[in-house]
């Protein structure tokens, strides 16, 4: 009577291969992202091409071509990026104690990976205000 009533199921239990359909089905929703993107970044590592999401473009503003050039060097030598494009005279607008204002600023792109912008602006955000204070 033992070896019946595990084979057979009890009346209104479904068959265990029912439950165990139903773990493989849930297992692979949850865990589709995660292999969706452990895929993605060894297709990139094999092909070398481009992943979404895995480089940023960082824009800061300075006061001068000076202080601009010098972030830009310190940024490389630092290796918090691998490029940086210094665009001359940007004409910004923006809102200071309550009015608007009007300056001619220079415009750095700079090009990373997602994961360093973290570092990168704990890095810039201390040398850019130190510098648009000064020019004050």
């Amino acid at each position: 009577m033992d070896k019946l009533g595990s084979r057979c199921p009890l009346p209104g239990y479904p068959r265990p291969s029912v439950f165990i359909c139903l773990l493989i089905l849930i297992a692979s929703f949850l865990t589709y992202p995660m292999l969706k993107t452990l895929s993605l970044q060894l297709h990139s590592a094999v092909t070398g091409s481009y992943v979404s999401g895995t480089y940023s473009i960082v824009f800061v503003n300075c006061p001068n071509e000076q202080i601009a050039r010098d972030i830009a060097r310190a940024i490389l030598d630092k290796k918090l990026a691998a490029s940086v494009n210094i665009l001359p005279k940007a004409s910004s607008l923006y809102f200071w104690n309550g009015e608007i204002e009007e300056a001619t600023q220079i415009l750095l792109l700079i090009k990373t990976k997602t994961s360093k912008v973290h570092m990168l602006s704990s890095y810039i955000r201390p040398k850019t205000q130190r510098a648009c204070c000064s020019q004050l």
